[in-house]
């Protein structure tokens, strides 16, 4: 392939990925406005619990990753029925998995606003909103498996539509769920809308409706429409997991899970370190990074794009066009993200007020939102190196940079900033360990190290 058409194929991958991302942000957007719309309380039970779902939901996602990561492999070598064993192992192990994890959220929802130093006044908000939300994991884990499937697969353009409709689902659900029946004029008419007036919890509900109709339909694509994977015309197949394949799958998801642990446990501590701060700084803190998260997503997305065209460039024993294209996806995303910066920096006012009519949390979101702006190009950097990483099965040492950066860059910085420079110092810390650790993936992307590995 030349250059150019390596780059149309990156960028005919990126697209479809990049709006499934985008998507999926946009309906956190859309609960954290709706939500914002009932007070500072609500605002802050969602935003105390928010790193805490991050962490279950993450792990089940990287989780998933180490058979999506299998079927890419096997597709790019044109085994098939091997991708598709491995495909029926995934479903299993992961559905066990997932109940496994819910049941542990659902133990631990009514004590943890108290652990994370919530005021009593969120604490029974945010224990209720936790709940829910964790209790569908399963749901939320076959949306993630059978997503990375398809995109493994080559197929970005059914998962971005779902997600397109996965928004679409919950805007309208928490529409109906979250606010009481009220009347609003429309074309110069008043009307009467019916609403359950659920408050936080109808947020909660109406986003595991909308997850779950996608995961389903998420299900069906891959299993009887997706022309490598439909398992369902083989149904008498076995889907016990096999030592080889679940020994593999712990091996690339493995060090993922732990690094995404360990990165949702260094957010918990933000969160405890921001919680003294006040219920406007907790709002304010939870508001800016779903603001911030539609600036990031995009790297996501193009993350996503490396990560198929990598793993099916390796598992081909294509090695040089696994680095090309990983090059390719990684200049991609950091021009993206640094137009996605710019936008930030200048629209951080607007986008404040859209999620939240308080003022005084609108006013610190934009001032942290100004602040992260400068560190998007090299976060690009890290997230799509990273999902290049991936697609090569190589997992462990990215793990371990991930972990030292956080851990010994960002909490030490942010705990001792935040006494004297309040939520602002917080994010002065976010913004220079995001850059130390572009620059780290920067190096090993440039070292070739990652192509040195020997998963298959």
């Amino acid at each position: 392939m030349t250059r150019r058409e390596q780059l149309l194929l990156a960028v005919k991958l990126a697209m479809p990925a990049i709006l499934a991302q985008l998507s999926s942000i946009m309906m956190q957007y859309i609960d954290a406005s709706m939500v914002g719309r009932l007070g500072t309380e609500p605002s802050a039970s969602v935003g105390l619990v928010s790193s805490s779902l991050w962490l279950f939901w993450g792990i089940c996602s990287m989780a998933t990753m180490g058979f999506s990561v299998q079927v890419a492999h096997c597709l790019g070598a044109r085994e098939t029925e091997r991708a598709r064993s491995v495909l029926r192992q995934g479903l299993v192990s992961m559905a066990l998995f997932s109940v496994v994890m819910a049941l542990v959220g659902v133990a631990v929802s009514p004590s943890l606003p108290g652990w994370l130093g919530g005021d009593s006044a969120i604490r029974a908000d945010a224990s209720l909103y936790f709940t829910v939300f964790v209790a569908a994991l399963p749901m939320l884990t076959l949306n993630y498996l059978c997503g990375g499937m398809l995109r493994c697969a080559g197929q970005m353009k059914v998962p971005s539509l779902l997600n397109v409709l996965m928004c679409v689902l919950d805007v309208i659900f928490n529409f109906f769920l979250i606010f009481p029946t009220r009347d609003i004029a429309l074309f110069g008419d008043t009307m009467t809308v019916p609403g359950a007036g659920l408050g936080v919890l109808g947020a909660a509900v109406g986003t595991v409706l909308a997850e779950t109709v996608v995961a389903l339909l998420m299900c069906y694509f891959l299993c009887w429409r997706q022309e490598e994977l439909d398992i369902a015309r083989r149904a008498r197949e076995s889907f016990r997991p096999t030592v080889a394949v679940i020994r593999k799958a712990l091996r690339i998801s493995l060090p993922m899970t732990l690094e995404h642990a360990i990165f949702c446990g260094a957010q918990i501590m933000i969160t405890v370190i921001v919680a003294p701060l006040g219920a406007v700084a907790i709002a304010a803190n939870a508001f800016a990074v779903t603001a911030e998260s539609l600036c990031y997503m995009p790297g996501f997305g193009i993350g996503d794009a490396a990560t198929t065209l990598t793993g099916q460039c390796f598992g081909a024993r294509r090695l040089a066009l696994a680095r090309s294209f990983a090059y390719i996806s990684v200049g991609m995303g950091m021009a993206v993200m640094t137009l996605m910066a710019v936008i930030l920096y200048l629209c951080a006012p607007l986008m404040m007020e859209l999620m939240t009519p308080v003022g005084a949390i609108a006013a610190l979101g934009t001032e942290v939102l100004r602040i992260q702006a400068w560190a998007e190009p090299m976060y690009a950097a890290s997230i799509v190196a990273y999902g290049a990483f991936v697609g090569v099965g190589d997992t462990l040492w990215p793990a371990v940079m991930n972990f030292g950066s956080i851990w010994l860059v960002r909490i030490p910085v942010a705990a001792l900033l935040a006494p004297t420079a309040g939520l602002a110092g917080v994010w002065i810390a976010m913004a220079v360990e995001l850059t130390f650790r572009g620059l780290i993936f920067l190096w090993r992307l440039w070292s070739g190290a990652w192509l040195k590995n020997n998963v298959l």
